[in-house]
């Protein structure tokens, strides 16, 4: 197809920036040089644990143009989560619970989908073509697009880094059919520091810019199924729904403002829940209390384990009922947990 006019991708960025997205670029819908190399690595290294769902479809994960052979370009949107406070703050409070800050609002998928899909139907509407829209659902390398398109740079801790918005970025992306004018890639500007290395509890990073996500408290609290090795229990704090310490110490957070998107808010049940609250929730309350939340898809019973974890960290001699509950729980990963936190209390 033939290319539209400068004039047309700065329309396409200035309707974005009127939805709502806090950040917007394009790039050309080609391989991304070494990712697909580094995604190869990760996973002959079993980096990825027991998530072999990215094992599949690794050649459409290289390029947009694998994944849909008609696309010409890619249009990457970010919006930011960027908290109001110090999102590390409740890991010094032992007895409550501390959730990562994209879970402690609505579920971003279904605001940034949204958004999208209107971005996407006004490119229809305005310059033709057919379009695809993504957030997470489709074997898309998301920061590697979003650096391509400009929005920042994937930082050592394997996440994306803007100038604008520090660590704080919900991706998506739109594919076209459209060859659009494309925006300069983002170089790296991490330099020598390596705070979020150094940050990491459970030392996940082998080197800067690697990831083994079998360490990693993100992982292992979300992705995870069956019981946490022991080794890193003592590391994960009370950490009960992913980590931001990588996330949370870089230095161009610094610039970041907190985000202007009422639904990604905190909501006070989540900002820094009891342990003891949270051990006596069976399926109907964990469903109640994670209600759009992204919490949600974990189920109870991976997230009462995560509880029962933070319980045995706490070294607090009042969580021991809720140790003892935990230890008597149906699922069998759940009492393991929860027997352990009680030796851990006893």
């Amino acid at each position: 197809m033939a290319s539209l006019p400068i004039a047309a991708a700065a329309e396409i960025r200035a309707k974005a920036a009127s939805l709502g997205f806090d950040a917007v670029g394009i790039a050309r819908a080609e391989p991304g040089g070494q990712d697909a190399a580094r995604l190869q690595a990760f996973l002959a290294a079993g980096s990825h644990g027991t998530m072999g769902w990215l094992a599949e479809r690794t050649g459409e994960r290289a390029s947009p143009r694998a994944l849909w052979p008609a696309a010409r370009s890619v249009i990457s949107v970010g919006l930011s989560y960027a908290p109001a406070g110090d999102p590390l703050a409740s890991l010094a409070r032992r007895e409550r619970g501390t959730i990562s800050v994209y879970a402690r609002g609505r579920d971003y998928h279904d605001l940034l989908k949204g958004r999208l899909k209107h971005l996407a139907q006004h490119l229809l509407a305005r310059h033709g073509g057919e379009v695809k829209v993504f957030v997470d659902t489709a074997p898309v390398l998301e920061k590697p697009a979003a650096q391509r398109a400009g929005l920042g740079w994937q930082g050592k801790h394997t996440n994306l880094v803007s100038r604008t918005h520090g660590s704080w970025l919900f991706l998506g992306e739109v594919f076209s059919t459209l060859e659009l004018e494309e925006d300069a890639p983002h170089r790296d500007r991490c330099g020598s520091c390596r705070r979020c290395l150094d940050a990491c509890p459970t030392d996940a990073f082998p080197a800067p810019y690697r990831l083994d996500a079998r360490r990693c408290i993100s992982y292992l609290t979300l992705e995870h199924e069956g019981p946490i090795p022991e080794a890193l229990r003592p590391a994960i704090g009370n950490r009960i729904a992913g980590c931001d310490d990588c996330l949370a110490v870089c230095p161009w957070n610094r610039f970041a403002r907190q985000s202007r998107h009422i639904a990604f808010a905190e909501r006070t049940a989540l900002a820094s829940p009891r342990l003891a609250e949270l051990a006596l929730l069976d399926d109907a309350g964990f469903r109640a209390l994670f209600s759009a939340s992204p919490i949600k898809r974990i189920g109870r019973n991976r997230f009462a384990r995560n509880v029962a974890i933070a319980v045995g960290n706490s070294g607090e001699p009042g969580l021991r009922p809720a140790a003892a509950r935990l230890a008597a729980d149906p699922d069998a990963v759940v009492a393991e947990a929860g027997a352990w936190a009680a030796r851990r209390l006893a």
